[in-house]
């Protein structure tokens, strides 16, 4: 992931691209491999029948775990990525991002 290149198309068919640095790569990659643990944790929970309420709590944490990911992808790709994009005039980026934390909003 780290100082891969991007293509962004900007809907005028101009495509604009830009570097991408990322510094939190290492630091995403460990917070998912917990979260697929903790997941895992909860479809073993399911199988051995545990109290509904149980599982909807440990259900409940892995989605916040999952939103505090998406928080440290979002905080580096505005740090790294849209900045590097508007010092290239990659407005294109600027609309993805919009897009994007559209999505993740939802």
């Amino acid at each position: 992931m780290d100082g891969d290149k991007h293509m962004h198309a900007a809907g005028d068919d101009r495509v604009h691209s830009h570097s991408h640095t990322h510094t939190d790569t290492k630091a995403v990659l460990n917070r998912l491999s917990k979260v697929i643990g903790h997941l895992e944790k909860v479809k073993s929970m399911v199988e051995e029948g545990r109290d509904c309420s149980e599982v909807l709590v440990q259900i409940a944490a892995v989605k916040s775990a999952i939103n505090g990911v998406g928080k440290v992808i979002l905080k580096d790709h505005i740090t790294h990525c849209v900045v590097d994009a508007v010092k290239e005039d990659d407005y294109a980026a600027i609309e993805e991002l919009g897009r994007a934390i559209d999505q993740f909003m939802k």
